[in-house]
């Protein structure tokens, strides 16, 4: 494969963090190491199917899709959503406890998705899971159709809009649990791309995440054109939630959050095994 000619697939999410970080980089702002990207935006559990499919050359994709991912995709280490009080939420109309959860229908944001991962690492008895686009799960549990909802990106700021309170903080329960930052997303790239390859994306995805912060308005017009449904004010929080250092580099301490979402993940069946490196290099 050519990548200095052919452009490569990028996939990621219209959510503010997504385009904040990836603004520079697919509006030619920072030095790419000669190569050419072809933008594809679509909702997360989207991209971890896409991912799976071997349709994308480089994609952000749920660390719970990843688990699936690492024969055929390597992790990047910059552009990811690693963080502390940044987790999923369970969210309910009625319930007073998780354990009344058990058996009763609660609605997840997409089967590959780090929520589901937590969700199942948290109590495998809840096991009673409807897949819904996360920006249908509030609604859904409002109307009294499923029990609880685990809730994603800026549903965390909106919930008690829709008269739902909270139940628990899955990422709260892991940092408690691990006292690691929670992994929610990374930036993957294929192995065949090659060593040099991914590791120009990497440098290209780390200077589009400084540009960001360093011209915090830059990226406003593309942030608004794909968040019209937001207000400016769920934006900035959005984006001020889940991009963070871990976002310019996961260092060491994201890196062994990583390896122990992975290896909680892999000890209890939900993903499989794998010996293939985590990084390119």
């Amino acid at each position: 494969m050519t990548t200095d000619t052919v452009p490569l697939t990028l996939g990621f999410s219209p959510c503010p963090n997504d385009t904040y970080i990836f603004h520079a980089l697919v509006h030619g702002l920072v030095d790419t190491g000669g190569l050419a990207f072809r933008e594809r935006l679509e909702d997360v559990e989207t991209l971890n199917r896409l991912a799976l499919e071997g349709a994308l050359d480089v994609s952000k994709v749920s660390y719970h899709a990843l688990g699936f991912l690492r024969d055929e995709y390597v992790l990047l280490r910059s552009g990811g959503a690693l963080g502390r009080g940044c987790g999923p939420l369970v969210v309910t109309r009625g319930a007073a406890s998780m354990a009344e959860l058990r058996g009763k229908p609660i609605a997840v944001p997409g089967r590959y998705t780090t929520a589901v991962l937590l969700l199942r690492l948290f109590d495998p008895s809840l096991d009673n899971l409807v897949y819904l686009p996360f920006h249908e799960i509030m609604g859904a549990v409002a109307r009294g159709e499923v029990a609880a909802g685990v809730i994603i990106h800026e549903s965390r700021f909106t919930f008690p809009e829709y008269g739902l309170t909270k139940l628990l903080d899955l990422g709260e329960w892991w940092e408690g649990e691990t006292g690691c930052p929670i992994p929610l997303g990374g930036i993957v790239a294929r192995r065949s791309l090659g060593r040099e390859a991914v590791a120009a994306i990497d440098r290209a995805l780390r200077a589009s995440v400084v540009h960001a912060r360093t011209n915090p308005g830059a990226a406003a017009g593309y942030i608004r054109a794909h968040s019209q449904e937001m207000s400016d004010e769920i934006c900035a929080a959005h984006i001020d939630l889940y991009v963070n250092d871990f976002s310019l580099q996961l260092g060491p301490e994201g890196e062994g959050a990583v390896a122990t979402l992975l290896q909680r993940a892999e000890a209890s069946g939900i993903i499989p095994r794998s010996t293939a490196p985590l990084f390119e290099v």
